[in-house]
C-alpha cells in the first residue's frame, strides 16, 4: 500500500513516514499543494494525508485539484479544530479529518480504518461476477466455482479470495489482509492468513501442492495471478 504524506512540517512529515514504513506502507512525502498535486496525477496512491496550511497551494485548494482525476482517500490534517473548517474540508473532497497535535497511534488507525473502507467499496462498485483462470466467485450469491463446480468456502476464505482475485498481481503482507478482511480490531495472530490461504489452495487450485493462483512473495505476503 502507498500512502502521501504532505505537510510543511518536515520533522512531523519525517515522524508519519517513519512510523508509516514501520507499519508495512510504502510511503512518499512532499511539503507543498502544488507538488503534491502533482505528485498525485504521476504516481498511484492508496491513501493521501494532506494538511491544510502550506506555502504554494494550500491543502483545501489541492484535495479539490486532485479530487478532479481520483478518488483516492484523502485525510486531511489541520491545527484547527472548528466544526466548519471540518465540513469545509468535506465539501472540498475529504474523506476523514485529523486534528494536531495528534496521537500517531489514532493516526495509524484512521490510515487502517480508511483503506479498509476503500477496499470495501471498491469491491462493491464491481461486477458481482469475477472470472480469473479457472474460478469464478459471485459475490451477490456468495459462491465460488473451480472450473464450473461449486466450492464452499467460509465467509472470510470468501472475502480474502475476492480480495486477492480483484486485485491480481498485488501484493498484500499478512498484517494489511488482517486489517481488511478480519477488521483492525482483531486481536488473533497473523498465522490465521496463512491457514486460510493453505484452505484456499486446497479448494480452488488445480493442484494445491503447487499453486499457480493463491502464491507467496516470500518475505513479503500474497497475491493473486492468473498465470
Amino acid at each position: 500500500m502507498r500512502i502521501l504524506v504532505v505537510d510543511d512540517e518536515k520533522l512531523l512529515v519525517k515522524g508519519m513516514k517513519f512510523n508509516l514504513e514501520n507499519e508495512g506502507y510504502e510511503v512518499d512525502a512532499c511539503y507543498d499543494g502544488e507538488t503534491a498535486i502533482e505528485m498525485a496525477k504521476a504516481n498511484s496512491y492508496d491513501l493521501i494525508l494532506l494538511d491544510i496550511m502550506m506555502p504554494k497551494v494550500d491543502g483545501l485548494e489541492a484535495c479539490m485539484r486532485i479530487r478532479e482525476s481520483s478518488t483516492v482517500p484523502i485525510i486531511m490534517l489541520t491545527a484547527r479544530s472548528e466544526d466548519t473548517d471540518k465540513l469545509i474540508g468535506f465539501e472540498y473532497g475529504a474523506d476523514d479529518y485529523i486534528t494536531k497535535p495528534f496521537n500517531i497511534l489514532e493516526l495509524k488507525a484512521r490510515v487502517r480504518a480508511l483503506l479498509r473502507r476503500s477496499a470495501i467499496k471498491g469491491a462493491e462498485d464491481k461486477s458481482d461476477k469475477l472470472t480469473r483462470a479457472h474460478i469464478t466467485i459471485d459475490t451477490s450469491r456468495r459462491v465460488a466455482e473451480k472450473n464450473g463446480e461449486v466450492v464452499d468456502l467460509t465467509a472470510k476464505e470468501f472475502n480474502l479470495a475476492e480480495l486477492l482475485m480483484r486485485n491480481p498481481g498485488k501484493v498484500y503482507s499478512r498484517e494489511r489482509l488482517l486489517d481488511i478482511v478480519w477488521g483492525v480490531d482483531y486481536q488473533g495472530d497473523v498465522r490465521t492468513v496463512d491457514v486460510h490461504i493453505r484452505r484456499l489452495r486446497e479448494k480452488l487450485e488445480l493442484e494445491p501442492a503447487d499453486p499457480k493462483c493463491f502464491n507467496t512473495k516470500w518475505g513479503v505476503g500474497y497475491y493473486f495471478s492468473e498465470e
